[in-house]
């Protein structure tokens, strides 16, 4: 979810469920020990429970990164053992660490060794030519060997020579079976599993097989389906009643960043799926991506966009 799930998006996540857990992007280690800190890794207390996703290799390197988000205060540290991206295989990180599990479990026993908060790891079920089920368990037995607090397993292989990464979202076929082997193997470890799920009902019927899921694209395209998420899953009440009073819990933090000089767009852009499937949603989209481009673009763009919605649904057809 690079260049997706920055601040901005989770903090407008967070207003659609209180209780789900939030990741960040991808962050590399050299980004966190080297470069603009605060604007990479900062965060408004508001996300929590949010989690760092760290992309790496260097077992000293993601110690230092991981002691780095703990004093930031995040929930969890999660190593990145699957992003297919030609930029992670050149830095050796990312999907082409499935080749080396005894080295990611050298990277999680050092992480483990430098902080007190959960340290995961999120994998594929293999890499190109690898057989899913020696190369999953291989990696399975290195991490847990470190002590591991979880894995998030996306149910497809990443073919890293040949497809893009959105191709690697979508082509391979998805095997939700071997993740569901895997966590009969181990009863006792946390495994979340992800890839291609796209409504609440895919993911409650994943939890007859394992602990959690993790939602993507589904829940960016479609921020409304979060609000189903406390109700369904944790048995509290939404955080707001629907999504027009979603953008209303949103506009304190927009107007804050506003104050900051950050521009209107770089928080609007994850709202443009929340009025899917209502009369004037495609109007909403439109305005909120020119007008929001403007400089000057200010609440009274996002309110005058929400106008073009309606508060009833369509009917089905």
């Amino acid at each position: 979810m690079m260049d997706w799930t920055d601040r901005h998006c989770r903090a407008f996540h967070r207003v659609l469920s209180a209780r789900a857990r939030l990741y960040t992007e991808m962050v590399t280690t050299g980004a966190v020990l080297h470069g603009p800190r605060e604007r990479l890794i900062g965060f408004d207390p508001a996300e929590h429970p949010v989690a760092i996703q760290l992309g790496g290799s260097d077992p000293g390197e993601l110690a230092a990164s991981a002691r780095i988000a703990e004093g930031y205060g995040y929930a969890e540290v999660n190593l990145n053992v699957g992003c297919p991206s030609d930029r992670v295989q050149d830095g050796r990180f990312g999907a082409c660490l499935m080749r080396e599990p005894a080295l990611v479990g050298e990277c999680v026993a050092a992480m483990k060794a430098a902080v007190a908060i959960p340290v995961t790891v999120k994998c594929r079920i293999g890499v190109d030519d690898q057989d899913p089920e020696a190369a999953l368990d291989a990696l399975t037995a290195s991490v847990r060997a470190a002590g591991v607090d979880g894995l998030v397993v996306h149910a497809r292989k990443a073919w890293l020579q040949g497809l893009s990464p959105k191709e690697n979202r979508d082509i391979p076929p998805l095997d939700y079976p071997r993740v569901h082997r895997l966590k009969a193997a181990h009863p006792d470890l946390p495994i979340a599993i992800n890839g291609g799920l796209n409504s609440l009902a895919q993911a409650q019927a994943q939890l007859a097989h394992v602990d959690g899921v993790m939602l993507g694209r589904a829940a960016y395209a479609e921020p409304a389906l979060l609000l189903g998420v406390d109700p369904e899953f944790f048995g509290t009440p939404a955080p707001v009643a629907g999504p027009f009073a979603a953008v209303e819990a949103y506009l304190p933090y927009i107007a804050a960043r506003l104050g900051e000089g950050i521009r209107l767009h770089a928080m609007t852009r994850h709202m443009l799926g929340l009025f899917n499937g209502r009369p004037g949603a495609r109007a909403f989209r439109r305005h909120l991506s020119t007008e929001g481009l403007r400089a000057n673009a200010g609440l009274g763009v996002l309110r005058e966009a929400v106008s073009f919605v309606s508060r009833e649904m369509a009917d089905a057809a």
